[in-house]
């Protein structure tokens, strides 16, 4: 098994490495996201199952593929959007499994996971989304802040707190030991303590 797990990751690297955004030592943004999400999700389990390491792995594989302009730019456009991404993505994870030999039960639920349908309360589902909120708040949160001048300290707490509800109380904990610059790392503060 550990021969097609091998396999399995090369040709998930290898999709990543193709993404057209890079990050600003020039390397492929989608898989310094994977080592970024796979690194939150060592540090909340300490022994992720297969299926979890593989899922965290394909988050965002390929995402470019569906830019966000072939959707409308509202709200509703943007929720199909993202759907219409977590679809393609499960199963072009399926496809790169099955392709290095994985077996089928395995590749099924790397795309349950990584499509975003796993049942409501599935600890592997919460465990990615964790991770998911972890890399935004850590390595995200203030480029994210800089590229937004318009917004509001409200909007910032809102979109913080909204974040917020979607992790776990194991998550919380991790989340309040990120530093961050002191204005972003009080938001942090007023958004969960309201």
């Amino acid at each position: 098994m550990s021969d097609s797990l091998d396999r399995a990751r090369l040709a998930i690297d290898a999709a990543h490495a193709a993404d057209p955004e890079r990050t600003a030592d020039g390397h492929a943004a989608e898989l310094r996201y994977a080592d970024l999400l796979e690194k939150w999700l060592g540090q909340l389990i300490p022994a992720p199952s297969t299926a979890l390491r593989l899922a965290a792995r394909c988050q965002h594989l390929e995402r470019w593929t569906i830019p966000r302009a072939s959707f409308p730019l509202d709200r509703v456009g943007y929720l199909q959007w993202r759907r219409s991404v977590h679809v393609r993505q499960g199963a072009r994870a399926r496809e790169l499994l099955l392709s290095a030999d994985c077996d089928a039960e395995l590749s099924q639920r790397v795309e349950q996971l990584v499509a975003k349908a796993a049942p409501k309360g599935d600890a592997d589902g919460q465990a990615l989304e964790d991770a998911a909120c972890l890399v935004f708040l850590a390595d995200e949160l203030t480029d994210f802040a800089s590229t937004h001048p318009d917004y509001t300290r409200e909007k910032f707490i809102d979109i913080i707190r909204k974040t917020w509800r979607k992790m776990s109380p194991d998550a919380h904990r991790l989340a309040l030991t990120i530093a961050l610059p002191p204005a972003l790392s009080e938001m942090v503060h007023a958004a969960v303590s309201s």
